[in-house]
């Protein structure tokens, strides 16, 4: 089963919570933008990937099917 990560740019605010938690698979740069630099994460990653979702203090990012 794949999964798809979504971010609401309109509502992140760049906290990087996620970075912390997914290096790998998101990054706020220099710019304090959020980059999602796997959109279509590997499956090994869902666990990490929910709970970036879980803990994003905007709840600006979301798993598709």
């Amino acid at each position: 089963m794949s999964m798809r990560i979504s971010v609401d740019f309109d509502l992140c605010e760049s906290h990087g919570i996620c970075m912390g938690i997914a290096p790998d698979i998101f990054e706020v740069r220099d710019d304090d933008f959020l980059y999602v630099l796997q959109e279509v994460p590997a499956e090994s990653d869902r666990a990490r990937v929910e709970e970036c979702v879980k803990r994003c203090p905007k709840q600006a990012i979301a798993v598709l099917p």
